[in-house]
């Protein structure tokens, strides 16, 4: 899904009386989900928060579920988590590691233990309790006490290979012990989360920004990220520890209850969490838990987000079985968000690379979950005006993973009468320029090109590694060149030399010279990665990519009228007149004239009368292959006029496996889908290449 489309779509389902447009709120509400799905799972850079992405499924939930007819097999509902990395190497696990069904309160945790009552006939069930970690959810399988797959939750079915990776964490063994009495099974399947220490991880995110580099958003997310890395020698340099919760397989052993599996897994050496881990007679001692945990949430030295409750019995597990993507027999009951009240101070504007204009609330400090919070969004003038917010209110601020937490609503109670409304300005707070406000107030826009705070935020993305990929030139030395005026628009860059770098402070010799060649690296590039690069609003990588195979040259591109880009399928007005506004304007080509003539070399893979020789096909990537990583073989085969999907359906032309391929091979040989091994599609691609 690109940038262009609409991530977090205001859909209310009780608003929806009509098969016709719940298709198209279901429709709005796959691709976000599958957007975030992609930026939580596989680019672990999420951007939203869990709430507003529960919010998001619950909507899409409720909307098959009164609209049955528009079901479909490759629905976010039908799936159990991300897709994985294929890069890292694909196994399946030995049975499905399930996501679980999230509640929020108290009667949904009551219905879940009526069902199990009444389907296990019984007056009183036991469960265990235990905390819902906020990390990563991982997969080992010891074969004769020796450590042989540890694997990511993937997409459930399948996961990345990580297990060079997990070896570097110290609290996992590499051969199980043999405490406490107990025999070593001879195959152990066992589930864990890998997490991150509060304190660690701000320590980490220090060292990272003195060294210039992209901090993490939270625990989870630098967990995730370390874990997955291609280099174990990275892994081995990140704090990250482990938690094991589950048996998923055994032989040679056997146990009644869940608990009595969880209590012998430290006789084997894997750590469990002895102190917080409950067993509970009844749904009541399962609600004491709860609150006990959310209590004592803020003191622990780990991220947790609500608590896990399982029926213990193991036989009984079996007999209220699992749904399409999770089990009857465990619920997560979630915390809720994390709030608290602060006055707005002032409301104050931020302008991004586009142009964006977003109005901030400036807040009297305030501590939620831990955190000093300063700032909080409030999103656009719309939502502003909906919510009837005021400077001067006493208002209620979320914060539930952001990265800027949000105001939720002002408490009309709390008002002296001294309360402001607000209006985003008519002028830019940057430059003073013009500010457009869209019809509907949801957008606001600076219209100069060379405002400072647009200049910033767009040599940022410009040098970006989506973008021209110029390594050494992070955030902090961007903002520095800028603020010792060693450029004022992306073309300086190409016209930097030794001596100017080195007048930032953090820059001598060999980083200069780095940097330099990084530079001149990136003179080379091919078109569509040029074009995401420049931030023109509405196109991202994949609008990039529609837009070079229907123009082979920049300069096609340049003088290309908007009906003539409307006539493209994917392109209507907003994109097609962004496109053209953005090549009118003198400064963006004088820009670019100066990046040619510094040496600016752009190709465009798809031009020519051979550019699109796989249109129209549909291509499924599973298994590792040798030559590409998964991305790159999607990049060629788009390239190429083709498209590639995650999902294997009746639609599809060809699935492409590699060692390590899954369940996406009995997908396709359900659906008679042609499968090519590595060899097969070079072939493909030399016939119509």
């Amino acid at each position: 899904m690109s940038p262009e489309r609409d991530i977090k779509p205001d859909i209310n389902p009780g608003d929806i009386s009509s098969e016709t447009d719940a298709k198209k709120a279901i429709k709005k509400l796959r691709e976000a989900i599958r957007y975030h799905d992609y930026r939580y799972y596989v680019k672990d850079d999420p951007v939203i928060s869990d709430a507003e992405y529960d919010e998001l499924m619950s909507a899409l939930e409720e909307l098959e579920e009164r609209y049955p007819g528009l079901q479909s097999e490759d629905s976010p509902t039908r799936q159990v988590g991300g897709e994985p990395n294929e890069e890292l190497g694909l196994v399946d696990h030995p049975k499905p590691m399930l996501s679980l069904k999230s509640i929020k309160d108290e009667e949904d945790l009551l219905n879940f233990d009526d069902t199990c009552r009444k389907e296990l006939n019984k007056e009183r069930v036991v469960y265990v309790a235990e905390p819902k970690y906020d990390g990563l959810a991982v997969e080992l399988i010891y074969e004769d006490g020796t450590l042989v797959q540890g694997t990511t939750r993937g997409d459930g079915l399948t996961g990345e290979d990580v297990t060079d990776n997990i070896k570097t964490l110290r609290e996992v063994p590499l051969k199980l012990l043999e405490a406490d009495n107990r025999d070593i099974p001879e195959r152990l399947v066992v589930r864990a989360e890998v997490y991150m220490r509060k304190d660690r991880f701000e320590k980490l995110n220090r060292e990272r920004e003195k060294q210039d580099k992209k901090t993490f958003a939270n625990p989870r997310n630098a967990a995730a990220g370390s874990l997955r890395q291609l280099d174990p020698a990275v892994t081995a340099e990140r704090p990250l520890q482990i938690y094991f919760y589950e048996v998923a397989r055994i032989e040679g052993i056997s146990f009644d209850t869940h608990f009595d599996a969880i209590q012998a897994l430290p006789g084997w050496g894997l750590k469990v969490n002895k102190e917080l881990n409950k067993k509970c007679n009844g749904i009541s001692q399962v609600t004491e838990l709860y609150n006990h945990l959310e209590d004592i949430r803020e003191d622990l030295p780990y991220e947790i987000d609500g608590m896990v409750c399982k029926v213990n019995n193991l036989e009984a597990q079996s007999t209220l079985g699992t749904r399409s993507n999770n089990p009857r027999w465990a619920i997560a009951y979630k915390f809720p968000p994390r709030r608290s009240t602060a006055r707005i101070r002032d409301i104050t504007e931020q302008v991004g690379r586009t142009g964006k204009v977003t109005p901030i609330a400036i807040l009297e400090p305030v501590h939620i979950g831990g955190v000093e919070v300063r700032r909080a969004s409030l999103h656009n003038q719309n939502e502003i005006d909906k919510k009837d917010i005021r400077i001067g209110d006493k208002v209620i601020v979320e914060r539930a993973g952001d990265v800027i937490p949000y105001v939720v609503k002002p408490i009309e109670d709390e008002r002296t009468g001294d309360e402001k409304r607000y209006q985003i300005p008519d002028e830019c707070p940057v430059c003073g320029s013009d500010v457009v406000l869209s019809e509907d107030k949801k957008q606001a826009h600076c219209t100069n090109m060379k405002c400072p705070a647009r200049v910033r935020e767009g040599v940022k993305h410009f040098v970006s590694a989506d973008g021209m990929d110029i390594e050494g030139l992070g955030d902090k030395r961007v903002e520095a060149l800028l603020n010792k005026e060693l450029i004022s628009v992306i073309s300086d860059l190409y016209y930097l030399d030794k001596e100017r770098l080195k007048e930032l402070d953090d820059i001598a010799d060999k980083s200069a010279d780095n940097i330099l060649n990084e530079i001149e690296k990136s003179k080379e590039k091919t078109l569509d990665r040029f074009l995401f690069a420049l931030g023109i609003p509405h196109v991202g990588s994949h609008m990039a990519r529609v837009l070079t195979s229907n123009f082979d040259t920049l300069d096609d591109l340049i003088n290309a009228e908007k009906e003539e880009l409307m006539q493209i399928d994917e392109i209507g007005p907003e994109v097609a007149e962004s496109i053209v506004s953005f090549f009118k304007n003198k400064e963006n080509l004088d820009d670019i004239e100066r990046m040619e003539k510094a040496g600016l070399k752009l190709h465009n893979p798809q031009a020519g009368e051979q550019k699109q020789p796989l249109k129209d096909l549909k291509f499924v990537f599973t298994g590792t292959l040798e030559e590409w990583t998964r991305d790159e073989a999607k990049e060629l085969v788009e390239r190429l006029g083709a498209r590639a999907t995650s999902n294997v359906s009746g639609e599809t032309d060809y699935v492409v496996a590699g060692p390590g391929a899954g369940s996406k091979l009995d997908d396709a040989r359900e659906h008679n889908v042609k499968v090519l091994d590595e060899e097969g599609f070079k072939e493909l691609l030399s016939e119509r290449t």
